[in-house]
């Protein structure tokens, strides 16, 4: 994928929770699970919301504890306390 961007997470309940927001929130999402570990590849703009998360999860959620699950990234990271964003500033 050209300007595509990627998460990777430990394979858990909560990084479960997570992988669900993020398909729901992004669309062309490409979720790869492996035993240890799910991959979300996403093309140009991968969007984490932390009301997505919450709903999902059926608690308050900080955005901030996804970096407790979190195996690696590409793309660059603006974060709120609302939103996790992965993108290139090219793109």
């Amino acid at each position: 994928m050209k300007d595509a961007v990627f998460i990777s997470f430990q394979a858990n309940d909560e990084s479960r929770s997570i992988v669900e927001a993020i398909v729901v929130d992004n669309p062309n999402a490409q979720v790869s699970r492996y035993p240890a570990m799910v991959k979300v590849d996403v093309p140009g703009r991968l969007v984490i919301r932390r009301e997505t998360v919450e709903s999902l999860m059926g608690r308050e959620y900080d955005l901030r504890e996804l970096h407790l699950n979190l195996i690696s990234i590409s793309g660059n990271i603006d974060e709120s306390d609302d939103e996790f964003v992965l993108h290139w500033h090219n793109a």
